[in-house]
């Protein structure tokens, strides 16, 4: 049974006591949602880095990553409004394949991806927190406060989803303030003649690499700050009448993020000489500091980016949690992870073991701090989720053979199409010039992912074989009761 994506109606007609998720999110707060969602550290740390494999030209990977992530979006819309249920891309790959290994690994996979962006993002906060209030930087007092900071996202995540999403509301609006600071601030330098725009158009790439390598490279890397779409369609129980609003808010979110992206980018760019650009870990401040000197900037703009990394962490974390609950409530995953609190109406399980993974992985990067994070996490987030992202568009093709009784988002054929064979492209070492460090960290992510699997395969069979000698003695009446429940 529990290889037939069928099982699902079974689990629901046994489990009619347990507490359903409270759908508090309309149009406007799932947009914010979403636009937070991909707003956040990206943006904040990656123009550079892009600018460094293409040159003035680092508005194109970002145009390029808006594209991929655009015709994936479009599989995602029809699966969320045809199943608009939690979990998202593992319950998607559930109901097509109904292998159970496959599953939990695009579950963990996505699941992890949510959780190492969060804790790279806490490990900012921490950092840009220390910066704000000139407190020295250690490795010991940045890794208590990004524990801190979790916790504080975890608690804020037992509370409810009203507040998160508000709280979401806030974060996202700040972040969305400091970037148009950039762009308006930009921009007034740029009327006043201070811009050169042909390093807008000035393409350069390293000397190892042709144009095309750099080109795939740089949208490898810039697809990171695109990433967050993908993680409403995990809010769907939680979303007032999904089927209708998520197609025009998730298209909404995605344009919106990318012609901010691609304003900042070409500010930034026209403004800054590309080798200055390239050397900045804080290439925003630069670009402003160059069009205003005179302009606080360097006070501010820690602030702003110490609320656009909580969002990150936050919305992750949400998306991580909302994961786990709905594999847990399809049975692919332990079914404690699948409580909900009666009161407060939360995933509170699933939040408590999220949370704690993610401090896990805040110690390990705070105490080994060398070298680009943003850019080694975020490559590898991107690198897992492309993975995702192309087995979500076959998954739309696979599951147009199982219809629904209601009206669903229908993407044309020709994109999912489109889709696989983009994010396979980005994925392959050979195509997408990604470095090796990228690979060897999803590789060990996938062996802890098997080392789950057996473990909880062995548990499984341990427990069925213990209830089996304890009801040796049942009637022959009683296991055929059995297994005509289990047909059913």
């Amino acid at each position: 049974m529990s290889d037939d994506p069928s099982w699902t109606q079974v689990v629901k007609a046994v489990e009619p006591e347990q507490p359903q998720l409270k759908r508090v999110l309309g149009p406007g707060l799932l947009l914010l949602f979403i636009v937070g969602d991909i707003l956040g550290t990206g943006i904040y740390a990656l123009t550079g880095q892009v600018a460094a494999e293409v040159g003035g030209a680092a508005w194109l990977p970002f145009l390029l990553a808006f594209a991929v992530a655009t015709v994936t979006a479009f599989s995602y819309l029809e699966l969320v409004t045809k199943y608009p249920q939690a979990a998202g891309a593992a319950l998607y790959t559930h109901k097509a394949f109904g292998i159970h290994f496959f599953t939990f690994i695009v579950c963990f996979i996505v699941m992890t991806s949510g959780i190492t962006s969060a804790s790279t993002a806490s490990r900012a906060f921490a950092a840009n927190l220390l910066v704000a209030f000139g407190i020295p930087d250690a490795t010991v007092t940045t890794m208590l406060i990004a524990l801190a900071f979790i916790l504080l996202i975890m608690l804020v995540n037992l509370r409810g989803v009203s507040e998160s999403v508000w709280l979401n509301v806030v974060l996202t609006l700040v972040e969305l303030s400091g970037l148009l600071l950039v762009i308006l601030i930009g921009m007034w330098a740029i009327a006043g003649g201070n811009a050169d725009w042909s390093r807008v158009v000035a393409f350069e790439t390293h000397e190892d690499k042709g144009v095309l390598l750099a080109v795939s490279t740089a949208t490898s890397l810039a697809f990171f700050a695109m990433v967050g779409f993908e993680d409403s369609v995990n809010m769907a129980e939680e979303t007032k009448d999904p089927s209708r609003i998520f197609p025009k808010m998730m298209l909404s979110g995605l344009g919106i993020a990318a012609v901010i992206y691609v304003l900042v980018s070409i500010t930034v760019v026209a403004l800054v000489p590309i080798g200055d650009l390239v050397g900045s870990e804080t290439p925003l401040v630069t670009a402003v500091e160059a069009a205003a000197p005179g302009f606080p900037i360097n006070d501010l703009l820690p602030f702003i980016s110490m609320f656009a990394v909580a969002n990150t962490a936050l919305i992750n974390m949400m998306m991580a949690s909302r994961l786990l609950y709905g594999m847990s409530r399809q049975q692919v995953l332990p079914p404690f992870l699948g409580k909900v609190a009666p009161k407060r109406q939360t995933p509170w399980a699933a939040i408590l073991f999220t949370s704690a993974l993610a401090a896990g992985l805040i110690a390990y990067v705070s105490l080994d701090a060398e070298g680009s994070i943003v850019a080694l996490l975020g490559g590898t987030t991107s690198l897992l989720l492309l993975t995702v992202f192309a087995i979500v568009n076959v998954t739309v093709l696979v599951l147009r053979r199982q219809p629904v009784d209601h009206k669903h988002f229908r993407t044309p054929t020709a994109l999912p199409v489109i889709g696989a064979i983009t994010c396979l492209y980005l994925v392959f070492p050979w195509t997408s010039g990604r470095p090796a460090g990228q690979y060897a960290i999803a590789i060990a992510l996938l062996a802890i992912g098997v080392v789950l699997w057996i473990a909880e395969r062995v548990y499984t069979s341990t427990r069925r074989r213990r209830g089996d000698a304890d009801t040796g003695g049942s009637s022959g009446a009683g296991a055929q009761a059995n297994g005509s429940t289990s047909a059913e």
